[in-house]
C-alpha cells in the first residue's frame, strides 16, 4: 500500500508505518437488560463514533514496545496496556507473518471516561496491524479476538453507529439518523471507577430494563424522539459516586439548542447532541470559558474515524 492510500476507519499508511486513529464511542443511551451467570451485564444500547479520539502509530521495530505520549499519557502505563495485548493477541493468530512493531499511543481522550478508550485503541491496534502485517484473518476470526480482548472491541472495531446486545457482542448496524447530530463531550477530569460503579448499581436492587421491541428506521427527529424515551441506566449509580455529573448534565442541558444531554457509558463523560456543528462550538467555548478545569470536545457522530482535526477545545 502506498502512503497515500487510505485504510478502512481513518487509518493512514505512510512508507513502512500505519497511523490510526481510535475514534471515541459514546453510548447514546444504555439499558442493563439482564445479568449472566458469570456476573458480566447484558445491555442494549447505541454506540456511535466521534471523528476525534485517540491516535496509534505502528512501525517495525526489533521488538513489541509502546510508547505513550499526549495529553492524558500520565494517567496509563505502558507495561499493562490493551494496546500490547491486542498487538500480541494479533501476532498470535497470524504467525509468521507479524514482525514486531513500535507502537506509540497519543492519548487525546480521558482514561475510564466511558467513551471506549482501551476498547478503541485495541480495536485501532488490530485494523492498523493487519494492514501493516497484510493479514487476511478471516472477518468471524478477527471478531473473536476482538471479543477476547473485551466486550466493546468488537462494536469499536467495525466503528459505525449500531444497536448493541448482549455484552456487546452483537450489533445491528446502519442507524445512519444519529450520524446528523454533532455532540459536545464533557468529562469533569475526577477519578471514576467503573468497576465502583456497576458494585452499586447492583446494590441498588434496581429492575432490568426491559428490551426494546423496535427502534424506528426514520429521519434525525424521530431518531431523536426515540433517544430522548431511553436512559442510561448507569447514571444514578456514576452520579452517586462522582455528584459532579448531576451537575455537568444540568448545565449541558442548559445550553442553547441543546437537543439532549446524557452521561455515556459508565461515566464520567457527558455529552449534549445538537443540529449543527455551529451551536455545538458555541456551547463547547462558552463551557470552556466558564469551567476551563473540565476537559471539553466537540465532535461530529458517525466520525468512523475519519478525523477533522477540529475536536479537542481542551
Amino acid at each position: 500500500m502506498s502512503g497515500s492510500e487510505g485504510l478502512a476507519n481513518g487509518s493512514a499508511c505512510a512508507g513502512s508505518s500505519v497511523t490510526v486513529l481510535a475514534p471515541a464511542k459514546i453510548n447514546l443511551f444504555l439499558h442493563i437488560v439482564g445479568r449472566r451467570e458469570d456476573g458480566r451485564h447484558e445491555l442494549e444500547s447505541i454506540f456511535a463514533f466521534a471523528d476525534i479520539g485517540d491516535r496509534l502509530r505502528m512501525a517495525p521495530a526489533d521488538d513489541f514496545s509502546l510508547t505513550l505520549t499526549g495529553p492524558f499519557a500520565k494517567d496509563l502505563s505502558a507495561g499493562d496496556n490493551m494496546v500490547l495485548r491486542a498487538a500480541k493477541a494479533l501476532a498470535a493468530r497470524v504467525g509468521p507473518a507479524a514482525f514486531p512493531v513500535e507502537l506509540e499511543l497519543e492519548k487525546n481522550l480521558p482514561v475510564a471516561a466511558g467513551i471506549g478508550g482501551g476498547s478503541a485503541d485495541a480495536a485501532a491496534v488490530l485494523r492498523g496491524l493487519s494492514a501493516l502485517w497484510g493479514s487476511a484473518l478471516a472477518a468471524d476470526q478477527l471478531f473473536g479476538l476482538a471479543l477476547s480482548l473485551g466486550a466493546d472491541v468488537p462494536a469499536c472495531l467495525a466503528g459505525v453507529t449500531a444497536r448493541v446486545t448482549g455484552i456487546g457482542e452483537s450489533m445491528e448496524p446502519s442507524l445512519r439518523s444519529a450520524d446528523q447530530f454533532h455532540a459536545v463531550l464533557v468529562n469533569p477530569l475526577v477519578p471514576l471507577s467503573t468497576a465502583a460503579v456497576f458494585q452499586r448499581y447492583r446494590a441498588s436492587s434496581v429492575d432490568f430494563s426491559q428490551p426494546l421491541v423496535h427502534w424506528p428506521d426514520g429521519g434525525p427527529e424521530e431518531f431523536l424522539g426515540a433517544l430522548a424515551g431511553c436512559r442510561n441506566d448507569l447514571s444514578e449509580a456514576a452520579t452517586t459516586e462522582a455528584p459532579i455529573i448531576g451537575h455537568m448534565l444540568g448545565v449541558l442541558e442548559m445550553q442553547q439548542n441543546c437537543r439532549l444531554a446524557r452521561m455515556s457509558g459508565s461515566g464520567a463523560t457527558c455529552f449534549a447532541l445538537f443540529n449543527d456543528r455551529a451551536a455545538a462550538e458555541l456551547a463547547a467555548r462558552g463551557l470552556l470559558a466558564d469551567r476551563p478545569e473540565w476537559w471539553v470536545a466537540v465532535a461530529a457522530i458517525g466520525g468512523s474515524g475519519k478525523e477533522t482535526g477540529k475536536g479537542d477545545l481542551t
